[in-house]
């Protein structure tokens, strides 16, 4: 199966008319090799050029990693003496004859160190961004990573259960962060989890990137739980909204529009539908709703290896859904000074429609 993603890969590449590809630490180099590393103060970056074997780029220390690559890799190891790292790199450049090519790379991973380092080793190469090929050689999951994904939607799901017993008034946002935390890691989540969990009450959770903090919970509030799980580092991302003690009536009608608005979303996914018009479908329930001015993000993102990722669900994005496809719809309306309410869910494009992934009730719960 790796072998399939990197023929892929190759095809992409040469569409995009990219000699090589050079590829940090990070959810690519993991998708294409299953080896992790982290971003240090050394240098690590894997080089693509077919028809050769891959190179890999590492600190010596990193070294035994190589028996567990799913893919044949040449490495080529450095020691902690910096002095020879351009040596290194440039060594690297020869074998691969990178010098005069164009090569990509991911715009939002290569750093400057890596960067300057393939920059000297190769000075008439061109470097330019490689998002066109690398974009999409992970935005269509196979059976394997679905499977994943959805055993991280039951992590979350089984997570957050055990920690809405612990709700009432006077408990802090902070305190719930840490139960949900603690709660994420005891159902079986991976120990690098997609994004730090949003717990967000009253006055806070009007705000879409709430962090919490130790206001605490009080009774009427809205209380906004936006978290996620890894299982075989492939996430979960899901956002509910609960009232505590009792709810107002125009907490009660913007919730109500916000879950059929999410059932629009969830209901528009099919195959060669544009990904902009899932925004549309639910953002038309809260425009019709009068409440469309509060609604002030996209409608979703793409979810995988990372917690954001392609396809992104806006309005004016026309890229074809296909199937595999995975993307949130998490449409939302944020009372200022008042509360907000979101719902989201996690969505799989099929051969004839979409799936859930995630099935927590999504009625109005007042704990």
């Amino acid at each position: 199966m790796t072998a399939a993603r990197l023929d892929r890969l190759y095809q992409l590449m040469t569409s995009a008319g990219l000699d090589a590809l050079a590829v940090n630490p990070g959810p690519t180099l993991f998708y294409l090799t299953g080896l992790r590393f982290h971003l240090m103060e050394r240098p690590t970056v894997l080089l693509l050029a077919p028809p050769a074997a891959p190179v890999l780029i590492m600190p010596e220390l990193e070294k035994p990693k190589i028996a567990s690559a799913r893919i044949p890799l040449s490495p080529i190891s450095f020691g902690d003496n910096m002095l020879e790292w351009d040596g290194v790199f440039k060594k690297a450049a020869n074998s691969l004859e990178l010098d005069g090519k164009r090569i990509g790379v991911e715009p939002t991973r290569l750093r400057f160190l890596e960067l300057s380092y393939l920059q000297t080793a190769a000075p008439k190469a061109v470097f330019v961004s490689g998002e066109e090929a690398l974009g999409q050689v992970r935005m269509q999951k196979d059976d394997e990573e679905i499977a994943a994904m959805r055993q991280a939607a039951i992590i979350a799901q089984k997570a957050l259960e055990a920690t809405l017993p612990l709700v009432k008034a006077g408990v802090t946002e902070r305190e719930l962060a840490a139960e949900l935390l603690i709660n994420l890691y005891r159902a079986g989540s991976d120990s690098e989890l997609p994004f730090a969990p949003i717990v967000a009450s009253g006055p806070n959770s009007a705000n879409p990137h709430a962090v919490p903090s130790d206001r605490t919970v009080e009774t009427g509030d809205l209380l906004l739980f936006d978290w996620g799980a890894s299982y075989q580092g492939y996430a979960s991302d899901i956002t509910r909204t609960f009232a505590v003690g009792t709810v107002s009536d125009e907490f009660s009608k913007i919730y109500e529009l916000v879950k059929q608005a999410n059932a629009a979303g969830r209901q528009a996914g099919k195959p060669g539908l544009r990904a902009g018009d899932i925004d549309h479908a639910a953002r038309g329930v809260i425009q019709r709703g009068d409440y469309g001015t509060f609604f002030t993000h996209r409608t979703g993102h793409g979810l995988g290896m990372e917690g954001h990722e392609g396809p992104y669900i806006f309005a004016e994005n026309d890229l074809l859904l296909l199937e595999g496809m995975v993307y949130t719809v998490e449409p939302g309306i944020y009372l200022p000074g008042k509360g907000g309410v979101r719902i989201e869910d996690d969505m799989v494009v099929t051969a004839d429609g979409s799936s859930s992934l995630t099935d927590f009730p999504r009625y109005l719960t007042i704990l």
